[in-house]
Formats: C-alpha cells, sequence, structure tokens
C-alpha cells in the first residue's frame, strides 16, 4: 500500500498525540478516516485540523468509543461501516492506550485491569472487530503501538510499571505472531508493531483523566499518598500545599508532552513511511534504537540500577526519568 488516497483507515485514540497526527497526515493524502476517542472535543480538534489539509471529498468520522469495551468497540465498528457506506477498511492503527497500573504488588487492582484493558484489550478486541473488514479490502495493513515497553518492561529501578508494560509486551507478541498467520490465511493484509521511545502526546495527562486521577479529581488523601511517593523520591515537596502538588501533577503532563525528543507529528511520518515500506518493525526516536540495542546486547542487565546510566550516558530518557520522578 504505496499510496493511501481513496483508502479508509480507522484509528483509535484520534482526539491527541500520534492518533492525530495520523488522521491529519493520512487525510492529507486523500485518505478516508474514522477515529474513536473518548473526548468529543479533542476528536472535533482532530477533525478541524485535518479536513483543513485534505482534499475535497476526503470524509473523517469520530466515534466515542471506551476501546475496553468489547460492546462499545463492535459499535464503533458498525458505525465506521455504515457511514462510510463500505464493508470494508483499509488500515486499522490500534493507538489508543494510557499509563497506569504501576505496581501489581500494592497498587490498585482497578487502576491495574483499566490499563492492561486499553493498551493490551483495545488492540485484541479491535483487531477481532475489524478483521472481516481487512480481508475483505483488496489491500489491509493493521498497525499495533506497542512501545520500548514492550522489550524493555522498565522506565528505571525504582518505579514500578507493569501493568503498561504487560500490556505492551503482548502487543508485541501478538503482532509477531500475526505475521505468519496473515501470510497463510490473509496474506494481502500486512502487520506491524510500532515501538516508539519518549512522544510529545498528551498521554500522561489523559492517563490521568481515564484513572480518575486528574489533579482535580484528586482527594486529600490521594494527595498525600503522592506526596509522600514523591518525598520518596528524593524530591523537598513535603511542606507543599495540596493546590501545588496539583499544579505539579500538571507540570508534569506538560512537561512530558513539550520536552519529549520525538513529536507526535513526526512519529506519525516513520509510522506511515514503515507502513508504505511493508515494515513489520517500527521503531521510533533515537532513544527506542538506543535502548533496544542496550538490551539486547545486555539482556540480564536490563533491570539492574546501572542499565539506566548507560542510557543516559547516550543521552536518553533524562527529561522521562525527571518526569517520572515529579509524579
Amino acid at each position: 500500500m504505496k499510496d493511501f488516497t481513496g483508502r479508509l483507515a480507522v484509528i483509535t485514540g484520534g482526539g491527541t498525540g500520534m492518533g492525530r497526527e495520523l488522521a491529519i497526515q493520512l487525510a492529507g493524502e486523500g485518505c478516508h478516516v474514522a477515529i474513536c476517542d473518548l473526548d468529543e472535543a479533542n476528536m472535533a480538534q482532530t477533525r478541524e485540523l485535518a479536513l483543513a489539509q485534505a482534499p475535497a471529498g476526503t470524509r473523517l468520522t469520530s466515534h466515542i468509543c471506551d476501546v475496553s469495551d468489547p460492546a462499545q468497540i463492535e459499535a464503533f465498528r458498525d458505525a465506521v461501516l455504515a457511514e462510510h457506506q463500505t464493508d470494508h477498511i483499509n488500515l486499522l492503527f490500534n493507538n489508543a492506550g494510557i499509563g497506569g497500573g504501576g505496581s501489581f504488588v500494592n497498587g490498585p487492582v482497578d487502576g491495574w485491569e483499566k490499563t492492561f484493558a486499553i493498551c493490551w484489550g483495545g488492540v485484541y478486541h479491535c483487531s477481532r472487530a475489524f478483521m472481516p473488514a481487512l480481508v475483505a479490502a483488496d489491500a489491509g495493513h493493521i498497525v499495533n503501538t506497542s512501545s520500548i515497553n514492550g522489550f524493555w518492561a522498565s522506565i528505571g529501578p525504582q518505579t514500578p510499571h507493569t501493568a503498561y508494560c504487560a500490556a505492551k509486551f503482548a502487543v508485541k507478541g501478538f503482532s509477531e505472531a500475526l505475521i505468519t498467520d496473515l501470510r497463510l490465511n490473509a496474506p494481502h493484509v500486512k502487520v506491524s508493531v510500532v515501538m516508539p521511545g519518549h512522544i510529545g502526546t498528551s498521554i500522561v495527562e489523559n492517563s490521568g483523566k481515564v484513572l480518575g486521577r486528574a489533579p482535580e479529581q484528586m482527594t486529600a488523601a490521594e494527595i498525600a499518598e503522592l506526596r509522600d511517593q514523591i518525598s520518596a523520591a528524593g524530591l523537598p515537596v513535603g511542606n507543599l500545599p495540596d493546590d501545588s502538588i496539583r499544579e505539579l501533577i500538571r507540570q508534569r503532563a506538560r512537561d512530558f508532552k513539550d520536552n519529549a525528543p520525538t513529536s507526535a507529528a513526526e512519529a506519525a511520518t516513520v509510522i506511515l513511511d514503515g507502513v508504505r515500506a511493508e515494515r513489520w518493525r517500527i521503531l521510533i526516536g533515537d532513544d527506542a534504537h538506543v535502548i533496544d540495542q542496550l538490551v539486547r546486547d545486555d539482556p540480564e542487565a536490563a533491570y539492574g540500577p546501572s542499565f539506566i546510566e548507560r542510557i543516559a550516558q547516550q543521552g536518553h530518557l533524562q527529561k522521562l526519568m525527571e518526569t517520572t520522578q515529579a509524579g
């Protein structure tokens, strides 16, 4: 699929970040697009930005859908096919994701399961729901967003990160297994697994909203717990009032987006170039390439305290580590 003109792409998590940028770039090439998200206002902005650059006649539909809910996914699929008046799609970008569920040992079960259900369940159930429509097309491509945490289950030795990492490993394994399955049973459908490093998106802010941990939603008890966690990481916040902790959380989200070494638009371009080239493995960012090589060279050391120092010595993840420690 070298040309996306006239094709139909489905993008989950299309309200912000890489999902938005994929919609903008695809629509700009004359590809019809269907996006889903939980935030109607964000999707409206994506639609406006995408159609402003699209050729006349390009269609973009938006749909509210929680990808952790199989029933909502099936309704989303039915709406896409009905509104675009077709029985097939060409591109499925399983992009939606949140961060959360850090500790399996003592973290809240509901946050762990919600994170896993979105990051892995969304990929699985969307692939199930849209597979017949992909097979019905003359050419199809599934693009599953994993992460560097799909081959390195860590964001540093002081911060547990279990739900997200488990989900992203599942996405990577599922995608790789589909290579053979599709070649044997639907050879005109391809698959790629995307493994970004630190990309400038709103995932920190969006995750807080989905998990009920947005600053304005947090109770005094939750703020106190977070204050203790930040203090334990070595930051002097013990005397900060609750509103200052809330602003620290907001700043953390801004820093994650604004200080990333790779923008969401740059990431979307790398992804689409990878689809055109039919690459099944798409790393995004110099940090992703460096960490991938370091893990391959010395997998036994990947979770020791010195490993993150090796990454930092090559100029990567310092800002991400600072953001993580700040909240």
